[in-house]
């Protein structure tokens, strides 16, 4: 009789003028204890009608949360995975409630991910796999939630659909790879704040392999279509980082895959895929051993085309990558640093005061060229380019990092050439700006151990010299043979001696 009365009201349920007395008669509150039924016919008919009563009124979807429905929908999710009317019914109930942020919550407290992995991996038809698909996007904007999915697997799943997928002509297909690239994108690549959670995705190397096999089978880099190199990018990003797979990558092409996909995504305007592919590119470039075959392979150059980018984010991700590059590299360096479109570019970046990421990372790769740099050219580049105000500017940063950063560029390029930088550093009065940081309290003592480092260069030139002296620095560096840092102290009497011509 129950199952009856049920299946009635999910019949009555489907006529739209039917709802409203329905719900005045409290009849969702009647059918969800039904849904702990162990009766299929019974749980399919209550499921149905409470759905289609509940179906596009927001308040009575946030009372079934508050009695407790989201359990329930996830038991039949596992107790009956493998019939088709009852997993549809569920799904469908979950994606129209997941947009509540008090229905995440709730689920994030079920096993619902893992019954989402075997939904995705029994799934045969177009339509189940789309309905899976909305689920967990939905679900994914949950923090909680996104490591859940991750941990229980779905990027491998999902890989594995795309795998299996890839090359089809048709539309349907074209769908499915179009809906997992996205939904990989958005569990894999979410806020910093979720990096270290997500670790898990890095560790498991699977999804990595199945591409590679994937690729040592293709016919070359035109054989995959967009959007299986818009996930390969997503994939070396987060599973390359070890030696092995950054080398075997690179000898499977990879690399200009990557660079034609950004490239073609510079023209088409889609930021997204060029995030994500410079992404890849400075983790693949981590190992010293893979910056040295990225020089080869003319990477470089070609990053540098999309100089030309508007887009903020992507400006930002090709900074860092460039960064990345030179780090430790002399002949990237060296390379960076003699071409005058780059160096425009960083020097007009160095100045943008709506974008102080931007302008941080401008700086950063600045420094970094001249650091690693060992070449009179670049230094003469870089002051032709009005680069070197940036870098005194730099070394009064709120951060010190960024001014151990500057200091040391500025250091080692007086060492290379002093005196094409002279004339700069007196205008930019740079002596005075260092003899500030050692008479402040509050500078941090790596910050005045690298001062007096740049100091000591500065000691070769006769006219910065006299400014020194003139400034009375000697005195500054007298009280700070007494400082309670040991290190300061070596350099402070180092720099004295410099400073007497003791040594």
């Amino acid at each position: 009789c129950a199952v009856k009365a049920a299946h009635v009201l999910s019949e009555i349920a489907k006529n739209e003028e039917m709802k409203k007395p329905c719900i005045e008669a409290d009849l969702v509150l009647t059918l969800i204890p039904l849904l702990e039924s162990t009766d299929q016919e019974m749980l399919l008919h209550a499921g149905r009608a409470i759905g289609r009563i509940c179906y596009d009124n927001r308040d009575l979807q946030g009372e079934l949360v508050k009695v407790g429905v989201i359990p329930s929908l996830v038991r039949i999710l596992t107790d009956y995975a493998e019939s088709e009317p009852l997993v549809h019914v569920a799904l469908l109930a979950l994606f129209t409630l997941a947009d509540l942020d008090s229905a995440k919550e709730a689920l994030s407290m079920t096993k619902v991910a893992e019954q989402l992995v075997k939904q995705l991996k029994r799934a045969e038809s177009h339509e189940r796999l789309e309905m899976v698909f909305e689920v967990l996007q939905a679900i994914a904007e949950n923090d909680t939630l996104k490591v859940q999915l991750v941990d229980a697997g779905v990027p491998e799943v999902l890989s594995e659909i795309l795998l299996r997928l890839q090359g089809s002509s048709q539309a349907e297909d074209t769908c499915i790879v179009k809906a997992a690239s996205d939904l990989i994108v958005s569990l894999l690549l979410g806020a910093d704040a979720h990096y270290k959670e997500l670790k898990i995705a890095k560790s498991n190397p699977k999804a990595i392999v199945l591409i590679l096999a994937r690729l040592e089978n293709s016919q070359g880099k035109d054989s995959l279509d967009s959007e299986f190199t818009s996930f390969v990018s997503i994939t070396v990003f987060l599973t390359s980082l070890t030696y092995g797979n950054c080398l075997r990558l690179f000898q499977l092409g990879v690399i200009h895959q990557l660079l034609d996909l950004l490239e073609k995504h510079v023209q088409s305007g889609d930021t997204s895929v060029q995030q994500a592919a410079l992404s890849a590119l400075q983790n693949l470039a981590v190992p010293v051993v893979s910056k040295v075959q990225v020089l080869e392979e003319g990477v470089a150059e070609r990053i540098e085309a999309l100089l030309r980018s508007e887009s903020p984010p992507v400006q930002f991700k090709l900074l860092g990558t460039l960064r990345m590059l030179a780090d430790g590299q002399a002949d990237a360096a060296e390379i960076l640093g003699q071409d005058p479109l780059l160096l425009n570019r960083l020097v007009q970046w160095c100045s943008v005061s709506d974008h102080s990421g931007i302008c941080g990372e401008a700086n950063r790769l600045l420094a970094s060229i001249l650091h690693h740099n060992r070449s009179q050219e670049v230094v003469k580049a870089i002051q032709a380019a009005q680069g070197v105000k940036h870098l005194v500017s730099m070394i009064t940063s709120e951060h010190a990092a960024m001014q151990n950063e500057a200091l040391n560029a500025l250091a080692i390029a007086s060492a290379i050439d002093l005196e094409t930088l002279e004339e700069s550093f007196k205008e930019l009065q740079l002596v005075q700006s260092l003899h500030k940081l050692l008479r402040d309290d509050n500078t941090s003592p790596e910050v005045k151990y690298n001062s007096m480092g740049l100091l000591c260069r500065l000691l070769n030139s006769g006219d910065l010299r006299q400014e020194i002296e003139e400034d009375k620095i000697k005195d500054t560096l007298e009280r700070l043979c007494s400082h309670s840092n040991a290190n300061v102290v070596k350099e402070a009497i180092t720099t004295l001696q410099v400073l007497r011509g003791d040594t």
